[in-house]
């Protein structure tokens, strides 16, 4: 099947598609005029991927997961390997957790303390030329 076919069969635009091509994630042949050429496989190959992507996984992540996938959503098998990725991604998460966490924190203590001091310590800001800060 061609890129456009694979497109409408699982959803995903034909430029994300080259996309996980150049990742190493899909493979695709090429026709002698030169098209991408996909075999039946290709379609539940994105939707392993879209499934992982979703799991908050990277695309080098993905490919060194594939081989290990089996299935639609899919279930990886536990080799060692496979392991130690998923658990070094997991890791990276909660680290990335602790540290929005600790911003969370830091931010509501901020409010919290302005709030208690209550407007009347503060200047006006009338004439000021003041923009919101961006959340």
């Amino acid at each position: 099947m061609r890129i456009g076919e694979l497109s409408r069969r699982t959803g995903v635009n034909a430029h994300q598609l080259r996309y996980y091509e150049t990742q190493g994630l899909l493979e695709a042949d090429r026709g002698a005029n030169g098209y991408r050429e996909y075999d039946e496989s290709a379609a539940l190959r994105v939707k392993q991927i879209r499934h992982l992507l979703g799991a908050g996984l990277s695309s080098e992540d993905i490919a060194y997961l594939l081989p290990c996938a089996v299935g639609e959503a899919p279930e990886l098998l536990g080799c060692p390997e496979l392991l130690a990725a998923m658990r070094s991604r997991l890791h990276r998460l909660d680290d990335q957790m602790d540290k929005l966490s600790q911003s969370r924190d830091a931010l509501a203590a901020y409010i919290h303390a302005a709030e208690r001091t209550g407007s009347e310590n503060y200047p006006p800001f009338d004439d000021a030329d003041l923009e919101p800060v961006p959340a």
